[in-house]
């Protein structure tokens, strides 16, 4: 199976030549480590920032410099800083090609909750509910399964919802899959997982078409 920074590094396929992509709280995070070189794509984060690059090595970290997550980051040339009005104007107003998101729970609609943890202190959404009202383009980057190994693809969301039939792709420790039909479409699987491994795994309807080719990370 994949670590986190082997989902990203796979979602950073998904990332095209002169996207606009917001990176979520989490795994989306490491996604900006993994573009390639010969392509242009700027990456904005909600708390004000358009042009963010890789997490900074060790030693040196900016303070003053840093993502939605608190997570201090590189800012490549050209890259500007803005109030949260203007930031919020960029997403609600549809000017960022892909979103990339974490979630808890993603649903077979495409459904998602990303902001509720069970039994747990919160401060809110913050700005997932405007990510996901206002984007066209949504992969989730998740684990497939939680601690206790219950699947996190499900019929129906259990924790309150961030969005409603928002969500267009996920990429999991175990999988690459698209919501279409109100279903899961198995479309590559992990290195070393089996598409049974998959169906074990994932509570909601999945549709396995075909041989699933391996991923290539």
């Amino acid at each position: 199976m994949l670590d986190k920074n082997g989902i990203a590094k796979r979602i950073a396929q998904e990332v095209k030549d002169g996207f606009y992509v917001n990176l979520g709280i989490g795994i989306p995070t490491l996604v900006a480590n993994f573009v390639r070189d010969d392509i242009s794509v700027e990456f904005q984060s909600e708390n004000g920032v358009l042009g963010m690059g890789p997490f900074p090595f060790d030693g040196e970290e900016d303070a003053d410099i840093i993502n939605a997550g608190k997570q201090t980051i590189t800012t490549l040339p050209g890259a500007s800083f803005f109030d949260s009005a203007t930031s919020f104007a960029m997403i609600r107003g549809q000017h960022v090609d892909l979103t990339i998101l974490g979630a808890m729970e993603v649903a077979e609609n495409g459904d998602i909750a990303n902001w509720k943890i069970p039994g747990k202190m919160v401060k809110g959404m913050g700005g997932a509910m405007d990510l996901v009202a206002s984007a066209e383009n949504i992969i989730v980057a998740m684990m497939h399964t939680n601690k206790a190994g219950q699947s996190k693809l499900l019929k129906n969301c259990s924790l309150p919802l961030t969005g409603v039939g928002c969500v267009t792709k996920i990429v999991t420790n175990m999988a690459v899959l698209e919501i279409k039909d109100n279903a899961f479409h198995l479309l590559e699987r992990a290195p070393g997982v089996t598409v049974d491994d998959i169906k074990s795994a994932t509570e909601g309807k999945l549709i396995v078409s075909g041989e699933i080719a391996e991923m290539k990370i």
